[in-house]
Order: structure tokens, then C-alpha cells, then sequence
């Protein structure tokens, strides 16, 4: 019982979180951990919970990428799911030994695009470069998706650097395509991890459906906040918080 109460709570709060500001995966993987599942389950167990946030997500922003005027939508698609199964394939062959060791990296890591991610753009977007070609964009957005597929943390936000880079300037249509891309990306490489066995079904069901209920609830109450700064610093706390503990496991 206290297995499914860790579960359930981590599943709220990461699904609130995802629908405020991002970082749910901040919870949910460690809690995973924390209830037994190898580091390489529960990072395939947690990005297959928060795939039906992304897919609410990219519904309600589908109107805003059909208006978008920047990247394809039909590259984008190609490219998210070509660095969903490149990731996802990584995953595959990366030794759980050596996966343990790096997931403090990857946290940190991830803890660190969700902090600077945003000031990065607002750079970007000031500087006022021209929008690279098609191929450099393709391959900018290759390499973040490739990340998603490997470890889910993190990825919105590196998404959203990645668009400010590639010469986006529209939020709704950033956030529209970063919701698309999480879709896509997080759908393949989930695919991946079913046919290879490791997802923990019990977990993955009591977190998925905690997590929706905690967007949904997320959802609602982002609209009485006005302070997404402060949320902003405790997501970014929770994953320091959470990267030492890992570094000193």
C-alpha cells in the first residue's frame, strides 16, 4: 500500500506540475525508483505515464500549429519519431549499470535546461538571427528528440530552446509543436519499450492515471496562478534535490 500511496501522489503532483510549468518527470522517475523498479524500467514506465498528458496537450494546441508559419508539420513529425526510436534504441543497449550511473547526470542536466532553458530563448529570440536551413533545423530537432527518447526529462523545455534556435518566434506555435513533438517522440520510443519488456504495467497504470488527474486538476488551477516564477524555482529545487540524491546513492 505504501508502494501504490508513493505512486499515487508522485503521479498528482507530476501531472499538476507538467500542466503548470513542466517537470513532472522529476517525480516520477525517482519515485519509480524509489518503489524498486530498475533506473531503465522506470525511465521507459515513466515516459509511457506522461505520453497521455502530451497527447491532451498537442490536441488542445492543434489549432496553433496548423497556423504556424515556421517548420513543416510533416518534417517535424518524421524527425520526432526518427529521434523517438533512435533514442529508445539507445536506451536498449545501454547496460543497466551504466544507465544507474549516468541517471544523476541526466537529471542534473535536465535540471539545468529547465532553469536557463527559458532565458536561453528569450536570448535567442532577441538576437534576432536569421532561421537556419531545413537540414540544420532537422538536425537541431533530431538531436533534442534523440534525448527524449533516451531520457524523457527535461525534453519540453530543451524542445522550446530548440525551436528558439532554429528561428521560432510564436509562443503558441512553439509550445503547439513542443506538445506535438512530445507526442510523437514519446509514442515511438514507448512502442519500443513495450516490445522490448520494460514496462511495469502495475506502476505505469496507477502513475498514468494519477498523472492525468493531477493535469486535470493542474489545469484548473493554472489559471489562478500567477506567480509561474516561484513554481518555476521550486521545480527547478525539486530536481537539485533530486539529482544529489542520486549522486549520493
Amino acid at each position: 500500500m505504501t508502494v501504490y500511496l508513493v505512486l499515487i501522489l508522485a503521479g498528482l503532483a507530476a501531472g499538476a506540475l507538467n500542466a503548470v510549468a513542466g517537470g513532472g518527470t522529476f517525480l516520477s522517475f525517482p519515485a519509480l525508483v524509489w518503489t524498486g523498479v530498475p533506473p531503465i524500467m522506470a525511465n521507459a514506465t515513466a515516459t509511457l505515464a506522461a505520453l497521455p498528458g502530451y497527447l491532451g496537450s498537442a490536441w488542445a494546441f492543434r489549432a496553433d500549429i496548423r497556423q504556424g508559419r515556421g517548420l513543416p508539420v510533416r518534417l517535424v513529425l518524421l524527425v520526432s519519431a526518427a529521434g523517438g526510436i533512435l533514442g529508445a534504441a539507445l536506451l536498449l543497449v545501454t547496460p543497466n549499470a551504466v544507465f544507474s550511473g549516468i541517471v544523476p547526470w541526466l537529471l542534473a542536466f535536465a535540471t539545468a535546461a529547465f532553469a536557463f532553458g527559458p532565458a536561453i530563448t528569450r536570448q535567442v529570440a532577441r538576437t534576432g538571427r536569421g532561421a537556419p536551413g531545413l537540414p540544420q533545423s532537422a538536425a537541431v530537432l533530431l538531436a533534442v528528440t534523440t534525448y527524449g527518447g533516451y531520457f524523457n526529462g527535461g525534453v519540453g523545455i530543451l524542445l522550446l530552446a530548440a525551436f528558439g534556435l532554429i528561428g521560432l518566434t510564436d509562443l503558441k506555435e512553439m509550445n503547439g509543436l513542443k506538445n506535438l513533438v512530445s507526442s510523437v517522440l514519446s509514442a515511438v520510443s514507448v512502442a519500443v519499450y513495450v516490445a522490448a519488456g520494460l514496462i511495469v504495467w502495475k506502476q505505469a497504470l496507477v502513475l498514468g492515471a494519477a498523472s492525468a488527474v493531477g493535469g486535470y486538476i493542474g489545469a484548473a488551477l493554472s489559471r489562478r496562478i500567477h506567480n509561474v516564477k516561484a513554481i518555476r524555482v521550486f521545480i527547478t529545487l525539486v530536481g537539485a534535490t533530486m539529482s544529489l540524491a542520486f549522486f549520493l546513492q
